[in-house]
């Protein structure tokens, strides 16, 4: 999928809002500081004049913020969770907001999840894949910060990683916002999760199982 256009389309502070707009939606989810913003703007083609704000600060985004792309479908941007700093009310909001969004039948199609890839996965993140289980909603989920790890490290990490979240293969991406490895790959998944594999493809063929698997872990 070639990106063309994005535009920022406005923030949604109430789960039972209206959208923007009827087009199909991508959620992106991840903890505090896992690397989200950097992760949408490298893979919007967005280095240079940033779209979503990347801060030093955790917990800068405290709404669902809606990004056009290619007129086509939205990219959401989630609150991201886990920010122990937060006032308690303020993280009770975000679990209200998040969960309520991705519950609502026109909601999003798939959800793209971020974990950090240097790390164990969180409680929180085991939560959300849980969730997303449950809620039946097709899943990808991108190791971020790759380029933090040295080659063999990152291999041995991403693998460890599948098995402990209890994850295909197929279903998880390695990611570098500095690198940006993995860009395409993930940009190919959205493109089959919002069921439109056809579209600007720069190569021809299906893309694989990244684009549209349910997250199906043992015991859920």
């Amino acid at each position: 999928m070639k990106i063309r256009q994005v535009e920022f389309s406005g923030t949604v502070m109430n789960p039972r809002a209206p959208f923007p707009d009827t087009l199909p939606q991508v959620a992106f989810a991840g903890r505090s500081n896992v690397g989200k913003s950097s992760l949408i703007n490298v893979l919007l083609g967005r280095t240079r004049k940033k779209l979503a704000h990347v801060s030093a600060t955790p917990g800068k985004t405290q709404g669902l913020n809606f990004y056009r792309v290619n007129d086509t479908f939205f990219l959401v941007d989630l609150p991201g969770f886990g920010f122990a700093r937060a006032p308690r009310p303020v993280r009770d909001a975000w679990k209200k907001l998040v969960e309520g969004y991705l519950a609502r039948p026109d909601g999003p199609r798939a959800v793209v999840h971020l974990v950090d890839s240097r790390h164990d996965p969180s409680p929180d993140d085991l939560q959300m894949l849980d969730f997303l289980a449950r809620a039946g909603l097709p899943s990808v989920i991108v190791l971020t910060k790759l380029d933090k790890l040295s080659k063999e490290k990152g291999k041995r990490q991403v693998a460890e990683l599948t098995r402990t979240m209890r994850l295909d293969p197929d279903q998880v991406i390695p990611f570098s916002s500095k690198t940006g490895e993995g860009r395409e790959l993930l940009l190919d998944a959205v493109a089959a999760l919002i069921g439109d594999v056809a579209v600007d493809r720069d190569v021809a063929g299906d893309p694989g199982i990244h684009g549209g698997q349910e997250v199906e872990r043992e015991g859920t």
